[in-house]
């Protein structure tokens, strides 16, 4: 008995490309995206990265800057509270650790503020 291949049904239009191969996507090789004809628009499509709502927009990139702002605020905290707890200033590392536990809520209010943003 001889090993013959399962049928094969070619599925391209040129005849090189029609024969029995095992790879998963025979018809697709390396250079696809540039080479292959058959790929026509490489890109995400016609006004993508184009601002769609401006007020949307604005609206999170105030909030965004608002949260990067307390979030560096909260590391300098951090920051002082450290040291003035390894030099036995208990009442200064408890007030930046206040500090701390605000600046957590008024990032939280941020993200309460418009559930429908997430």
């Amino acid at each position: 008995m001889t090993d013959t291949p399962p049928p094969y049904h070619p599925g391209s239009d040129q005849p090189r490309l029609n024969r029995p191969v095992h790879e998963r996507y025979p018809q697709i090789r390396a250079t696809s995206g540039y080479g292959d004809p058959r790929v026509r628009h490489t890109g995400p499509g016609p006004g993508a990265g184009t601002d769609q709502d401006p007020e949307r927009s604005a609206k999170l990139s105030a909030r965004l800057m608002l949260a990067i702002t307390v979030v560096i605020g909260q590391l300098w905290a951090l920051s002082i509270a450290v040291n003035e707890w390894m030099q036995g200033e208990t009442a200064i590392a408890w007030w930046c650790a206040g500090f701390l536990v605000v600046s957590f809520l008024v990032v939280l209010a941020l993200w309460l503020l418009d559930p429908k943003d997430r």
